[in-house]
């Protein structure tokens, strides 16, 4: 359980806030003191989730293969909220295919959320952090033991989250100068209503019951490490990678 002030006065970017991961960050970090701006596509329910939020929290529409989209998300959350001075760069997605049948614009399609869409946000809230000085700037990329392993089926989302890994690192040395610490975290295998039917199915069962503790990991395991990384107990911690997957990849 986080403490109720852990990421009190910070004002944190979510995206991909819409569902999963990034919807419990939101709630995670409203109920740990921040404000939070629920960034992504599908705006009615970020709107949903900013009503049972309260006004701690506001949502805006991102797309973040849209540098003109991403910077208006930016200047209308600072409008309502104040400073970004943490970003979470959650969205993601991946397409399911052995490599000779995945077609280039499929390839395309999950290095342009996974990959250019991080570096285009992380990108816009440093050059912001920087304008005016911020001193304590967070970036926390959602990477994957995917970055670590191969995944059968899923080239394309390896690549590119082994690609979000090391542009965490280039970043972190990059404004390690600026104030800006940029850290990942790799998760195992998360249950979220984004995979809760492919776990039900044979396939997903197989899976779950290689794992050495035969279980999936649920969304709060991440929560101390997150509260870690977006708050001030981690000002000397940038350019690191966490993996937090329950001996998935053992």
């Amino acid at each position: 359980m986080i403490n109720a002030d852990a990421l009190a006065g910070r004002t944190i970017l979510v995206t991909g806030a819409s569902s999963g991961l990034g919807a419990h960050f939101a709630r995670l970090f409203v109920g740990a003191g921040a404000r939070v701006a629920l960034c992504a596509r599908r705006r009615d329910r970020l709107d949903t989730l900013a009503r049972s939020l309260g006004p701690s929290a506001a949502a805006f529409a991102m797309d973040v293969g849209d540098e003109a989209a991403i910077a208006a998300a930016f200047d209308a959350a600072e409008r309502a909220l104040g400073p970004i001075d943490t970003l979470v760069n959650n969205a993601g997605m991946n397409e399911r295919a052995m490599a000779v049948d995945l077609a280039a614009d499929q390839f395309d399609r999950v290095m342009n959320v996974n990959l250019r869409g991080p570096f285009l946000c992380a990108r816009e809230a440093a050059r912001r952090m920087m304008a005016r000085g911020e001193k304590h700037g967070r970036i926390v990329n959602i990477a994957s033991i995917g970055a670590l392993k191969v995944l059968p089926g899923l080239a394309a989302y390896c690549t590119s989250k082994a690609g979000l890994v090391m542009l965490t690192k280039a970043l972190a040395r990059e404004w390690a100068n600026r104030g800006i610490n940029v850290n990942a975290v790799c998760p195992g295998y998360i249950v979220t209503e984004l995979n809760d039917e492919f776990f039900q199915e044979e396939a997903g069962k197989k899976l779950v019951a290689s794992f050495p503790r035969r279980r999936l990991m649920q969304e709060t395991d991440l929560d101390d490490i997150m509260a870690f990384l977006c708050g001030s107990s981690s000002a000397s911690v940038t350019g690191a990678v966490f993996t937090l997957d329950d001996g998935q990849t053992l």
